[in-house]
């Protein structure tokens, strides 16, 4: 007897993980909220741009504030990937839509991220000009730990 062969699904890869800044003073975090979505505009750099065409539905982004406070204050989620960015008509820029997933309870300095061994390669120290950068699921969490918020549909790791 000829038994079918079980055939693996594919794990379905989970949500990659970002950082985006902002001045606090053109578009902070509360504006966010207030909004519940903004179109993610205004990137004039190629692999910022880059890491923009590389977003998905549903990826998580660290949302920090550049410039003034110099901080991690929330989580953000891209709900609508690449597409032409209108404030740069023929130009080859885009942009993605972005909606708050919550504040931290408690906001992630950039001092406190130099201060921590495990997030010495973060992309936001190592690539500090660039206003989106893609971050490590264990980065990811460790600023989501430090900030003491559990991250979405979880559990916050306990403090190591």
């Amino acid at each position: 007897m000829v038994r079918p062969v079980a055939t693996k699904k594919a794990a379905k890869p989970g949500p990659q993980h970002w950082l985006i800044k902002s001045e606090p003073d053109k578009y902070s975090f509360a504006e966010l909220e207030k909004d519940k979505r903004t179109q993610w505009d205004g990137v004039r750099n190629f692999e910022a741009r880059n890491a923009l065409r590389a977003m998905k539905i549903g990826d998580l982004a660290l949302y920090y504030h550049s410039n003034e406070g110099k901080e991690v204050v929330g989580i953000a989620k891209i709900i609508a990937e690449a597409y032409p960015d209108p404030t740069a008509p023929q130009e080859d820029w885009s942009v993605v839509d972005v909606a708050p997933v919550k504040p931290l309870r408690a906001a992630v300095s950039l001092d406190q991220i130099r201060a921590e061994p495990s997030l010495a390669d973060i992309a936001l120290l190592k690539r500090s000009r660039l206003s989106v950068v893609p971050v490590s699921k264990d980065h990811f969490e460790k600023i989501l730990q430090m900030g003491r918020t559990a991250g979405p549909g979880g559990r916050r790791k306990a403090s190591s």
